[in-house]
């Protein structure tokens, strides 16, 4: 797990995603510094658990990395359940006492003050490459990890790599995925990429959000002429019947081919349903594929029916209306 150079943290002491679940007693106060998906999960869970809940971030927003809607809608969740949000703000010291321990933090209007009996460091994790000799073997490393091709071989070609040591998506399932590639390779001869990948994740948040492929800025900033499509919940009937209608589904859509580019899910479960989304991904199906597939009713999956229905409805320009208006004229 990651650190940070704050002084006084380590004579405090905290906890990580990694030791956090040796506690053996419900803290009362718990100050979570990070608001990823690491932060926002433990923080949820122990509010609910009943500790007060407290989350310091220099990150001016809950999920910097989702749809800035999916985490508008994640915060209106915290603040409804009491969880304390201080973001944007830039940590100063950590001081410890009789009374617990305190994170002083400052948001551009002088320092602020936030008290906890436990600190949950939640700032993400780093590779451990030290210590192995990896020089001696030929294989170059960075800050961020070991460095691969596409291929996933280090620079000495007759090592492989795979998982959080030398990728960006710091998920089990995409070091699962990786390691399926380096075997095929490694031992068949194989070519696949890790550029191949379709690789989803999901915070496990209540709701949960999913997230596959490209946000619209990202696919607009590589050039795509982008159509986003969004159903809100609360147009889909399994959502209003189990009260969970705080969410959307959303895909962004290449506007003549209607290839699916990314896809954001709010939900109940929406680990769950976004990968309908990453099989049509990965099958290269575009949007129509999705519309053509029957969903038993009434589910949540069915918004992402209603996503199609929503681009097919854009093929009903002035002019095609126009057209079918002449030609049933004529039919009469």
């Amino acid at each position: 797990a990651a650190t940070l150079p704050v002084a006084g943290l380590a004579e405090a002491g905290f906890l990580t995603n990694e030791t956090i679940f040796s506690l053996t007693d419900l803290p009362r106060r718990l100050l979570v510094v990070g608001a990823g998906p690491i932060g926002c999960e433990l923080a949820q869970a122990f509010r609910r658990l009943g500790s007060e809940v407290a989350i310091v971030s220099l990150d001016p927003r809950l999920l910097p990395r989702e749809d800035p809607d999916a985490a508008a809608i994640l915060t209106a969740r915290f603040e409804r359940e009491q969880i304390a949000l201080n973001l944007g703000a830039r940590l100063v010291r950590v001081e410890a006492g009789p009374e617990g321990k305190v994170i002083v933090f400052d948001r551009g209007r002088g320092e602020e003050r936030a008290g906890g009996d436990v600190i949950l460091l939640a700032v993400g994790r780093v590779p451990d490459v030290e210590g192995f000799g990896l020089e001696a073997a030929g294989v170059r490393h960075e800050r961020t990890g070991l460095v691969v091709d596409d291929r996933l071989r280090t620079t000495n070609p007759r090592i492989y790599a795979a998982g959080d040591v030398c990728s960006g998506y710091k998920f089990t399932h995409a070091a699962d995925a990786m390691a399926r590639i380096v075997i095929e390779n490694a031992f068949f001869f194989g070519r696949k990429t890790m550029s191949a990948l379709v690789i989803p994740w999901c915070t496990y948040t209540e709701p949960e959000i999913a997230h596959v492929g490209w946000t619209e800025a990202e696919a607009r900033q590589r050039g795509h002429d982008v159509a986003t499509f969004t159903v809100p919940l609360e147009e889909v009937d399994r959502a209003v019947l189990e009260g969970g209608t705080e969410g959307f589904a959303r895909l962004h859509l290449e506007r003549r081919r209607g290839r699916i580019l990314g896809a954001t899910l709010v939900a109940r479960h929406a680990g769950e349903t976004i990968g309908e989304v990453v099989l049509a991904m990965t099958a290269g199906l575009g949007i129509d594929a999705l519309g053509r597939t029957i969903h038993p009713y009434p589910t949540v999956a069915d918004a992402l029916r209603r996503t199609a229905d929503a681009q097919r409805r854009t093929r009903l320009t002035p002019r095609v209306r126009r057209l079918f208006e002449r030609y049933f004229r004529w039919r009469r």
